[in-house]
């Protein structure tokens, strides 16, 4: 069951990775990438915690869904930090 919620959580952090760089793409802004990944979070930590609470069938499985979301705001708040950053460098350079 563990190496489940493992992949589980592994998939959806690729897939919130995969959607800001689309949104990346469309708009061309580092923090709307950031701001994405970030309403993902909740939107998967809810879909994890759901999901946890329907197949394990205790009340508790809600706290896998909130270290999911835990995980994917460390993701985007890495993403805002590289924005922050290469809009410094770029400052920089001009």
């Amino acid at each position: 069951m563990t190496n489940f919620f493992l992949i589980l959580m592994s998939f959806f952090i690729v897939i919130a990775n995969i959607i800001g760089f689309i949104s990346y793409k469309k708009k061309k802004n580092l923090y709307f990438a950031a701001f994405i990944i970030l309403l993902l979070a909740v939107l998967f930590g809810a879909i994890g915690g759901a999901l946890a609470v329907f197949i394990i069938r205790d009340a508790f499985a809600i706290f896998y869904g909130l270290q999911l979301g835990q995980y994917l705001i460390v993701n985007s708040v890495i993403v805002f930090f590289i924005a922050i950053l290469v809009t410094v460098i770029k400052k920089f350079r001009n």
